[in-house]
């Protein structure tokens, strides 16, 4: 037998040490978290800070808890201010992603910022996920790979507000008008919605945003014009100013009030005394069944005021569920690497959450579900703060959204 020399044995020892540091560094490697990060992105200081700010967080909060480690991942979430300025969320979204290896944004209020983060989420093949944003045009003629919307848009609410109402006697409608992205295309739905049903637009005044807070010149043209319903095509703030200026004139009691999108938070804090009687459209209410009512439940606590989630807020829950529902479809790696691929598996799959239930998503983006016409409860009939709307009228998911024929979304043109 040939001896063992010492320095043989000292070289065995540092190769086999230095082997098993490479293993145990690859082991520490292979079971390192896998970490996919969600950026809510809204109005936090603004007009829209009640209707998403940190309520629309905390959503996509519960959505991170109740994944927890499921399918070897996790999720993590940050949230950022856009200042209602396309400038400012352009820079946070590229900031995010560039720096902080953002996956997914979020939410995204304000029609005007949407547009230019979805040219960014495309670029950067990340994921958009919009609950916040008003405009078709995400899922019409600037739909990207990149992007799903949910919630709610402009022709939904046009159509379920203005169809049904002009069939409930509501046949002459004067609008009042942000006169930005969102305001114009809700007011041009509406109205279409209003002739397509026999009535009228007998006018409509436009108001500079967000700059305006007096809208009593035009509410008084509403009454002038002989109209019976006055359509607010407008949104946050700026809509329950329009309710209550409305109120003080009286004119609730004379014509219909319709905020073509208002959220029941803001109704329960103008009063059932001002807002009784007020219609609204949504896709999401938290004491619609049961299902809505246990997810109300288990975020309620942590909501700004303890008030329920509404429609977007809700979205930001169910479409980041369902985002990591796609995650664990494709894998990982593959969805960290290509975001259209993980928007791809998302509209291929069904959608059920417990806020939402089932839905489609289509190829242009459009996540689809049925639609409620809801009207202000008065305050006899409320039996809590947060009981605030009754049902009125319910349009199918099927019918309640823009036909894909019509949005000339590029990805689905023949």
């Amino acid at each position: 037998m040939t001896p063992t020399l010492p320095g043989a044995i000292a070289r065995r020892n540092a190769l086999l040490g230095t082997a098993a540091a490479l293993a145990a560094g690859t082991r520490a490697r292979a079971q390192a978290p896998q970490v996919l990060r969600i950026g809510v992105m809204n109005d936090q200081s603004g007009p829209y800070r009640d209707t998403t700010g940190i309520g629309s967080v905390v959503c996509a909060q519960e959505a991170a808890n109740e994944w927890g480690s499921h399918a070897g991942f996790t999720i993590e979430v940050l949230s950022a201010d856009h200042q209602n300025k396309p400038d400012v969320g352009a820079s946070i979204v590229r900031q995010w992603i560039d720096r902080d290896g953002v996956d997914v944004i979020m939410d995204v209020p304000t029609s005007s910022v949407a547009l230019a983060v979805a040219a960014i989420v495309r670029e950067k093949n990340k994921v958009y996920l919009n609950t916040g944003a008003g405009t078709a045009d995400l899922t019409g003629e600037q739909c990207t790979p990149n992007t799903i919307h949910w919630s709610y848009d402009t022709y939904m609410l046009a159509r379920s507000t203005a169809t049904q109402l002009a069939q409930r006697g509501g046949d002459k409608w004067y609008f009042v008008t942000a006169d930005y992205v969102f305001g114009q295309q809700l007011e041009r739905d509406a109205a279409k919605f209003v002739t397509a049903s026999g009535g009228k637009v007998l006018g409509q005044s436009r108001y500079p945003f967000p700059a305006t807070t007096d809208y009593s010149s035009f509410l008084l043209g509403a009454q002038a014009a002989g109209a019976n319903v006055i359509g607010f095509a407008n949104a946050g703030g700026d809509t329950v100013n329009c309710v209550k200026q409305a109120h003080e004139f009286g004119l609730n009691k004379t014509m219909k009030m319709a905020a073509l999108l208002i959220q029941p938070t803001d109704v329960a804090a103008m009063g059932l005394d001002i807002a009784q009687g007020l219609y609204l459209t949504g896709s999401f209410y938290w004491d619609l069944d049961d299902r809505s009512r246990a997810f109300t439940k288990r975020v309620v606590g942590r909501m700004p005021g303890n008030h329920p989630p509404n429609m977007i807020q809700a979205g930001c829950y169910a479409s980041a569920i369902h985002y990591c529902k796609a995650v664990e479809a494709i894998g990982y790696g593959r969805a960290k690497a290509d975001g259209a691929a993980a928007v791809a598996q998302m509209k291929a799959m069904p959608v059920d959450d417990a806020a939402f239930g089932p839905g489609t998503i289509r190829p242009d983006g459009r996540a689809l579900f049925p639609v409620f016409l809801f009207q202000v409860k008065a305050p006899m009939e409320s039996k809590g703060v947060n009981d605030v709307l009754k049902l009125v009228a319910t349009t199918p998911a099927a019918e309640a959204w823009r036909p894909m024929s019509e949005g000339g979304c590029p990805l689905v043109r023949a």
